[in-house]
C-alpha cells in the first residue's frame, strides 16, 4: 500500500451528498407535474455537456449555479412546466446548496479529519459549497472548487491544484469519489484514489455496475466510515 496521504480532496455531489434524492424531494414538495426521479436525473444530464462546453471554450468561464440555471430553463421546457414563477424557480436553482449528506457522512468526515487535512475538490462553485457545508454540517478544513483554478475537472489544473496549494507532492493528495473517470483522471495526475460506493447515487430506479474494485483505486470502500476504518482513524 502507498504511503499515507496528507490531503484528502473530496468530490461532493454523489460522493458526499444525495444529489439525486434531495433534488427528487424538491420536485415532490414543489407538486411539479413530473415523475420525480426522472426530472432530478434529467437535471444532472445536463452537467458535464455544459461544462464540455466551458471547457472547449464554446462557453466563457461560467459558474455551476449559472449553468444549473441554464440546464432548468432546458428541463422546465421539456416537461412542460409553466406553474413557476421567476423567484420560484431562482428558488429551486438553489436546491443545490441544500443538498442532503448520506447517512455516513458527517461522521465519516469528522473521523478522516481526526488524522488528515479534509477539502472540497468539487466542480460545484465557492458559494454553493459554503451553503451546502453549512446547511449539511460538513466540516471541511478548506472548501476547494474548480472556481479556484478556473478549470473544471476532470482538467489536470484541478487535481495538481490541491497539491500546489497545500505545496505537498500529487501523491501526498487523494482524490475521493464516486465516480471512476474522476478517479481515473486523478490518478493520471499521479494521485491516490479512494472509490467510494454510492449504489443510490441515480436513484432507486437505477442500477450501478460499476461497484467492483479496480486496479487505479488505493482504497475502496462501502462508505466513509468504511474509509476511515481502512485509514486507521479512531
Amino acid at each position: 500500500m502507498s504511503m499515507d496521504p496528507k490531503i484528502l480532496a473530496f468530490d461532493v455531489f454523489g460522493t458526499v451528498v444525495d444529489w439525486h434524492g434531495s433534488i427528487a424531494a424538491e420536485a415532490k414538495r414543489l407538486s411539479l407535474p413530473v415523475d420525480p426521479n426522472e426530472f432530478a436525473a434529467a437535471w444532472r444530464n445536463g452537467y458535464k455537456p455544459a461544462m464540455a462546453k466551458v471547457r472547449s471554450g464554446t462557453l466563457p468561464w461560467t459558474k455551476i449555479d449559472d449553468l444549473h440555471r441554464m440546464i432548468l430553463d432546458d428541463i422546465l421546457k421539456t416537461f412542460n412546466i409553466t406553474s413557476l414563477s421567476e423567484s420560484q424557480i431562482h428558488e429551486l436553482n438553489l436546491v443545490w446548496h441544500r443538498l442532503n449528506p448520506w447517512l455516513d457522512t458527517v461522521e465519516g468526515l469528522t473521523k478522516l479529519k481526526s488524522k488528515f487535512t479534509i477539502v472540497t475538490l468539487s466542480n460545484g462553485n465557492l458559494g454553493l459549497l459554503a451553503d451546502m457545508a453549512k446547511n449539511a454540517g460538513l466540516p471541511w478544513d478548506l472548501i476547494l472548487s474548480a472556481e479556484v483554478f478556473r478549470h473544471y475537472k476532470p482538467d489536470p489544473e484541478t487535481y495538481l491544484g490541491v497539491a500546489e496549494i497545500f505545496n505537498v507532492l500529487p501523491e501526498q493528495v487523494m482524490l475521493v469519489a464516486a465516480h471512476k473517470d474522476d478517479l481515473l483522471s486523478a490518478n493520471a495526475c499521479g494521485l491516490q484514489t479512494a472509490f467510494i460506493e454510492r449504489p443510490l447515487e441515480f436513484g432507486p430506479n437505477f442500477s450501478r455496475q460499476d461497484l467492483h474494485r479496480e486496479e487505479f483505486t488505493t482504497y475502496h470502500a462501502k462508505d466513509l466510515m468504511d474509509l476511515a476504518a481502512q485509514l486507521n482513524c479512531k
